[in-house]
């Protein structure tokens, strides 16, 4: 347990799966600056642990996050994003190497969705809601939110639920490809993990390659994505778990990767 004196973070591992857990000022399971710093700092942890394999982050469960401390908002009269270590910890978190799976129930506005859209997969509760609120606040969204939205929305989806702050309950995110499933509130947790559980089966390298590929294939044209997307596949050949997972598929067994 990681206690950032306005909030905690919590850590907990079953097997290859860490569950990993936040909790701000309530209402809201609000974000401090001490929090997200925390945040970032356990994820990455997590990135150095050979044991972990695929992280779930979850917020409160009446709120994953319904936006961050407005004192210290207040109390800053100007920011500078090149010095300001509180804007990177979204980027820390966007550039996890192990697949992180956000579990949304409740409210996610503002930063609280810029957090969720870090993440590679979303599942959603019956009760979530996604939402930008930072112009209500004379801000504009400042942690990747307009940057993920948009590659994954394209321009006008996302003009329009940044410039109007209309909100999308789960299965409207699930339709706009926000969102990869939405199950009732009190199995969210369950079924993700599930899922996470499943990630963690897969050989490592080759996920880690996978998502790699995915990520690159939002920054680079066609051709440049197919040649990044062509080396790593070749790179896995020299991998020990490229080598146990063909046996594997041979002798009729599951495979056991060791992530070499």
């Amino acid at each position: 347990m990681m206690d950032p004196g306005a909030g905690s973070v919590s850590v907990a591992k079953d097997g290859a799966v860490a569950t990993v857990t936040f909790r701000g000022r309530e209402p809201g399971n609000i974000l401090s600056r001490s929090l997200m710093e925390s945040l970032a700092a356990g994820l990455g942890l997590l990135e150095n642990d050979p044991a972990v394999r695929c992280v779930v982050l979850a917020g409160a469960p009446t709120a994953f996050c319904a936006g961050w401390e407005t004192s210290e908002l207040e109390a800053t009269p100007v920011l500078d994003p090149g010095r300001d270590s509180y804007l990177a910890c979204w980027d820390r978190i966007g550039r996890l190497s192990k697949p992180l799976l956000a579990a949304v129930s409740g409210p996610a506005f503002g930063p609280g969705f810029e957090l969720a859209l870090a993440c590679d997969l979303v599942t959603a509760g019956e009760s979530a809601l996604f939402g930008f609120d930072q112009l209500d606040l004379g801000v504009s969204p400042g942690a990747g939110g307009g940057q993920r939205l948009a590659r994954a929305l394209g321009r006008h989806r996302a003009l329009d639920l940044i410039l109007t702050g209309r909100r999308l309950n789960g299965l409207e995110a699930m339709e706009a490809g926000l969102v990869c499933h939405v199950w009732p509130d009190e199995l969210l947790l369950r079924r993700t993990l599930d899922a996470a559980r499943t990630i963690a089966t897969k050989a490592p390298l080759a996920v880690k390659a996978a998502k790699e590929s995915v990520l690159e294939a939002e920054e680079v044209d066609l051709e440049n994505g197919l040649h990044f997307e062509r080396r790593l596949f070749g790179d896995l050949f020299s991998t020990m778990d490229q080598k146990e997972g063909m046996k594997a598929l041979r002798d009729g067994r599951k495979p056991s990767f060791e992530g070499k």
